[in-house]
């Protein structure tokens, strides 16, 4: 640990983080020695660390940011609720306005019919709720057997357990003793890494379908309960599926009679050009999560929302139990429920979806002339959300040795060159804020643009 003050007028912020805060997703090792980037401020796309320097936030902090880091409508919506009613439970029959307005706003958005709103805190916890529900809508219709879901490799969907047993990611994994059983994993469908010489979007697509009503098949339909997707999966590297891949996948879906769970945490509302994934890439959900953009992150709020089939599924149950037995302190809470509706609100008077499809175009194109970089294996993206793979060899595909810090290096690139983006290995992605202008997205462009020459001058260097 570096020999830095830890308490008093003294104490650096960097100091005292290494000492007291446990951070997620962080390799503690680098943490002590490197410390922490302190943020302290926020603008629009940008934020500010502690020294003053200014970033462009390529990620909207964690895919959720939507309007951006100064959006004063919000933070007044939280007081005024907190003046009126700063709590109110959602157990137990009881409610409370802002949680009613906020569900009923909701399934008025829906690109299918739904039926109701269960409220949760996180993406984490509206997956881990999607599971349970599966679970009990299964045992409450006569069919205790049918309880396995899958997920797809490279999918994320959270960090609880069990959401993360959903995650096609074996980091996800190691050490924390998951997956939970009864979860299965089937394709990823990446067609640059996954396509045979030769194969079409189509046939890729085609084959992904078949590989999973094999899977259904040798488990046995009657065992598998639901199937969850993203739209387009953002952490394991923004993979857009290929066309006709959700039509045939839910073809499958509907032979073996599996629910199909629609993971709109990153895609909804706004982030692929239409409200939903589910509407760009025609998915007709039984069950949708959405987190993130809901409240633009100002306050922690997440929904798993069901239709009619689930629901009275659900209900029946309480013939046989006296209460349906889930749920979180803070379900539904009023302030998050009071922000979340400022959020919709701010979406549609300012036709932030057709900003957004006015936008994307510039920086779909902007990042698809990074293809002939001597990096860049492939680029892939939709509406305002991106993903390049850096490749040791174009013509091959050979990826970096992970020893050698690739990925990791072009961060700090990206850092020197006031750019924040997020990497897994070698896969580098962003999403930022839905409120940026033409203007912005060429200055990220040439930032991104900058890190990747220093990223290859690096790479000849050290003959990596």
């Amino acid at each position: 640990m570096p020999d830095l003050p830890l308490h008093g007028a003294n104490a650096s912020n960097a100091a005292r983080d290494i000492a007291w805060h446990l951070h997620p997703f962080t390799n503690m090792r680098r943490l002590e020695s490197e410390g922490p980037l302190v943020i302290t401020g926020g603008h629009g796309i940008h934020v500010t660390d502690e020294s003053g320097r200014d970033f462009i936030d390529a990620m909207a902090a964690l895919w959720c940011v939507s309007l951006g880091f100064s959006e004063k409508r919000l933070a007044e919506a939280a007081y005024r609720q907190m003046l009126e009613l700063p709590y109110a439970s959602t157990f137990g029959q009881r409610s409370h306005p802002a949680a009613i307005a906020l569900a009923e706003k909701l399934i008025g958005l829906m690109p299918v019919p739904m039926s109701k709103v269960f409220f949760n805190n996180s993406g984490s916890e509206a997956n881990d709720t999607a599971i349970k529900l599966v679970w009990y809508y299964n045992n409450a219709i006569g069919r205790p057997r049918k309880k396995k879901i899958i997920a797809r490799m490279l999918g994320y969907h959270g960090s609880t357990i069990g959401s993360a047993s959903l995650a096609g990611l074996p980091y996800m994994h190691l050490d924390f003793d998951l997956p939970i059983a009864g979860i299965r994993h089937t394709d990823c469908p990446a067609f640059y890494r996954g396509a045979k010489p030769g194969e079409t979007e189509e046939d890729f697509a085609s084959r992904m379908a078949e590989n999973l009503d094999s899977l259904i098949e040798r488990e046995g339909p009657g065992t598998v309960a639901a199937f969850i997707a993203e739209p387009v999966q953002g952490s394991g590297g923004v993979v857009v599926p290929p066309r006709t891949y959700f039509a045939k996948v839910q073809e499958v879906l509907r032979k073996h009679d599996v629910l199909l769970i629609a993971d709109e945490v990153i895609c909804g509302f706004g982030r692929t050009g239409n409200m939903f994934g589910s509407e760009t890439f025609g998915i007709a959900p039984d069950i949708m999560t959405v987190a993130k953009s809901l409240s633009s992150a100002y306050l922690p709020i997440s929904a798993t929302i069901i239709n009619e089939k689930v629901y009275q599924g659900l209900a029946s149950n309480n013939e046989k139990l006296a209460s349906f037995t889930h749920g979180f302190t803070y379900s539904g809470h009023p302030v998050c429920c009071a922000v979340a509706l400022e959020t919709l609100k701010i979406y549609q008077e300012r036709d932030l979806i057709g900003h957004v499809q006015s936008v994307a175009p510039k920086l779909q194109a902007g990042l698809r002339q990074f293809q002939d970089h001597a990096l860049v294996g492939d680029v892939r993206g939709v509406g305002l959300m991106g993903g390049l793979e850096l490749v040791r060899d174009k013509a091959t595909k050979q990826p970096f040795d992970p020893k050698a810090g690739v990925g990791t290096f072009f961060e700090q690139c990206a850092h020197e060159q006031g750019l924040l983006m997020r990497g897994r290995g070698e896969q580098l992605v962003l999403s930022p804020p839905l409120i940026i202008t033409s203007a912005e997205i060429d200055d990220l462009l040439a930032r991104l643009g900058r890190a990747l020459d220093a990223t290859a001058a690096y790479v000849r260097r050290m003959e990596v």
